[in-house]
């Protein structure tokens, strides 16, 4: 039996289709695509997204996100168990004003290609460039 999900992360690419929207996390540094995990109860994946969106970047305004892929299993890269959603988007307006700031320290638009990300978001990066979505 497949299991749901337990994160919603959210990938904004920008129109060049070289920078992607990423979030900084105080704690160790690492650069990661914005997101988190979900309440318990019966939030949705998408309601996740939307609220920690929200919560990290609260004058950001996105456009339609679509659900990309679901992800789960081993990481490649780290050898850590991955249960995530991946959505979609092609832009965002407002300014990337940071709205935890115990979380996350900086948003900027990278072209991520030398950043040191987390596992996952580097997991996801290529996938994303093995699938066309991003260019090098």
């Amino acid at each position: 039996m497949r299991r749901k999900p337990k994160a919603a992360k959210l990938v904004v690419a920008a129109k060049d289709g070289q920078r992607v929207l990423l979030v900084r996390r105080r704690r160790d540094g690492l650069w990661t695509f914005p997101g988190g995990k979900r309440n318990a109860g019966s939030e949705s994946l998408k309601d996740c997204l939307s609220r920690e969106v929200r919560e990290e970047l609260p004058e950001l305004l996105l456009r339609k996100c679509h659900l990309w892929k679901k992800v789960g299993g081993m990481n490649g890269i780290s050898g850590r168990r991955m249960s995530d959603a991946i959505y979609f988007t092609r832009g965002a307006r407002g300014s990337l004003t940071i709205g935890d700031r115990r979380e996350i320290d900086k948003a900027e638009w990278r072209r991520p290609w030398k950043l040191a990300l987390t596992p996952t978001s580097r997991y996801i990066l290529n996938r994303l460039l093995s699938e066309g979505f991003l260019k090098r």
